[in-house]
């Protein structure tokens, strides 16, 4: 498994990590003490999801990485991806003499209830996003599942007119119903199961995880609200 886990692909693929993929072990990786127990296996480790940003990068700045990106980042999940992909982009476009500016604004969205989708969502952040206008946008997210609240951001931001708008996602789960639109750049697809780490949380908890992870039934009563 671990040989499909690196490398770069098509970008219109992602990795693909199988529903029967059980993880890695946690005991060859360091991680807070303060969550033993709570947390299954690693899904993804953080090499492995640095090497699919690098992959991810490659692909925006071949198709948009042309004079000024505006990227529009999903807090609070999404900002170690976001941050990360643009150090990348910035990184190769510099290789590449390109001249490249970037701009990255930031929005948050809230649809969870501990581990449950709700239909509820809410959009906080600038109501005014005209600094889009005739511009690329790229929405960066962490995780992609039902597709809804994307769905949502995508009307909201295409109301101010930008020249084109992209999506990157690192994660997008294989649920029944899932979202029917994949994002423009996908990083990994992955089993329907609830993850934490690189900044993704349960109640909040969870963030400061390197790896991407699976949460336990343990940690989900132990955080529950």
């Amino acid at each position: 498994m671990t040989d499909r886990l690196v490398g770069c692909v098509q970008k219109e693929e992602g990795l693909v990590i199988p529903d029967d993929w059980p993880g890695y072990n946690l005991e060859l990786f360091n991680y807070p003490e303060h969550y033993r127990g709570d947390i299954e296996s690693v899904l993804i480790p953080h090499g492995v999801i640095m090497n699919r940003i690098e992959c991810l990068a490659r692909d925006i700045l071949e198709e948009i990485g042309h004079h000024t990106l505006m990227v529009l980042c999903v807090l609070k999940g999404g900002y170690k991806f976001c941050s990360d992909l643009v150090d990348s982009i910035k990184s190769q476009s510099r290789s590449t003499n390109r001249q490249l500016t970037t701009r990255v604004e930031f929005i948050r969205l809230k649809s969870y209830l501990n581990d449950r989708s709700t239909e509820d969502l809410h959009i906080i952040g600038p109501e005014d996003l005209s600094i889009f206008k005739g511009k690329n946008v790229l929405i960066v997210e962490a995780i992609v599942d039902t597709g809804k609240t994307m769905k949502a951001l995508l009307q909201h931001v295409k109301m101010f007119q930008p020249k084109a708008v992209k999506v990157a996602g690192l994660l997008v789960k294989r649920i029944p119903k899932g979202s029917e639109t994949l994002p423009d750049y996908v990083g990994f697809v992955i089993p329907n199961r609830f993850v934490v780490g690189y900044a993704l949380d349960y109640n909040e908890y969870f963030r400061d995880l390197n790896h991407i992870c699976v949460i336990s039934e343990t940690g989900k009563q132990k955080y529950k609200v």
